[in-house]
């Protein structure tokens, strides 16, 4: 829904953080914020569900104008991604397989309604971004091709942080921002100028998520989009069938 970006955040850790020299102290130090290390490691898939609001940009004070859906976001590595979007009984899936991307519009009221495409480059590329952003927890970029820059000290809501660049590609970058006392995330921006902040927690298989993450941007015309997806309940190292994620090929065929 990158669909915007979900970053996912876990509980403190026992022991004391393990600094890399591979990565900015900051990253060790916000990995023992979200929990223990074994914990971080351990996550396989996750599953998130909830609901997803949208604001009107043409009426951002009248809540009757939002669009609400329900969500459910699936993850697994190391590159699998699946949204599921409901509302009024139709449905909208966007998926990731590695590197095959591909959305499905359904109504069940109305079969031949149905309309699959495959996602191209781009989006596949986002989408394997945010992926990663969420299911590895600030760590191991270099590995798949990134990297990680440290772009010093910065102010944001009046926290002293430190700004960490996460660099996918030169159009997907993450530039997230550490309380340097705790480690906590504050807000993250991203090079297409999404902004990202997650507010409540939720306690799962020893993990801190949070509830509530919201996204706000600028449309084409100048005004801010704002969506708010608000979770219910967070599932970790929950078994994913294959069919949620690789490509329907029966709907592709004539």
């Amino acid at each position: 829904m990158r669909m915007p970006v979900l970053a996912l955040f876990a509980v403190a850790g026992i022991l004391a953080p393990v600094v890399r020299a591979d990565e900015p102290a900051i990253v060790a130090q916000a990995r023992a914020y979200l929990g223990p290390e074994g914990a971080l490691a351990g996550i396989q898939t996750l599953h998130f569900t909830g609901k997803y609001v949208q604001t009107n940009p043409d009426f951002p004070n009248d809540r009757t104008k939002d669009t609400s859906r329900t969500v459910d976001i699936f993850f697994e590595k190391p590159w699998r991604e699946r949204i599921v979007v409901r509302a009024g009984g139709k449905v909208l899936e966007t998926a990731l397989d590695g590197y095959d991307g591909w959305q499905r519009a359904t109504d069940p009221a109305d079969p031949t309604a149905t309309r699959l495409v495959l996602l191209g480059a781009e989006v596949t590329e986002n989408l394997r971004a945010d992926t990663w952003e969420n299911l590895y927890f600030f760590r191991g970029l270099t590995a798949v091709g990134g990297r990680v820059e440290d772009d010093g000290a910065a102010t944001v809501d009046g926290v002293a942080c430190d700004k960490v660049a996460f660099i996918h590609s030169p159009s997907i970058i993450y530039y997230r921002y550490f309380d340097q006392a705790t480690g906590r995330l504050v807000v993250t921006e991203t090079a297409a100028g999404v902004t990202i902040r997650e507010t409540g927690e939720i306690l799962a298989g020893g993990i801190r998520f949070p509830g509530v993450i919201i996204t706000r941007q600028k449309t084409q015309g100048g005004k801010e989009a704002v969506s708010t997806y608000s979770f219910d309940k967070i599932a970790v190292n929950e078994a994913l069938p294959d069919s949620y994620f690789s490509v329907p090929l029966s709907a592709l065929s004539p």
